[in-house]
């Protein structure tokens, strides 16, 4: 019995600083650039696209699909980065211990 409560301790201890990490992750940004800074974008580390910024030379070219490419790619880049950093985060909260397969967090 006195594992069981030592183990519901740990798991109430780790829920409150994935809340904290939560948290956290909302509050941070992370930006990427490409075509040598040609657009720029920025998303939240939930993924919400937060920030986006085009060089105006590039819209004048008139290659819609060129530009819509460097978009999808700046958002995506930053949006992996802001996965990775939730990744680096969880393994200092869970020591390294993986999530059963098909259990993910609710961000």
């Amino acid at each position: 019995m006195r594992n069981i409560v030592g183990m519901m301790n740990k798991v109430q201890e780790m829920q409150d600083q994935l809340k904290v990490m939560q948290g956290d992750l909302a509050a941070m940004e992370f930006t990427a650039l490409v075509g040598n800074g040609v657009v720029s974008a920025t998303v939240t580390g939930n993924g919400k696209l937060t920030k986006l910024k085009l060089d105006p030379n590039t819209l004048r070219s008139g290659d819609t699909k060129m530009l819509a490419d460097m978009i999808c790619l700046a958002t995506n880049n930053a949006h992996d980065q802001a996965t990775d950093e939730k990744a680096r985060m969880m393994k200092q909260i869970t020591g390294d211990l993986p999530l059963p397969p098909g259990m993910n967090l609710p961000f």
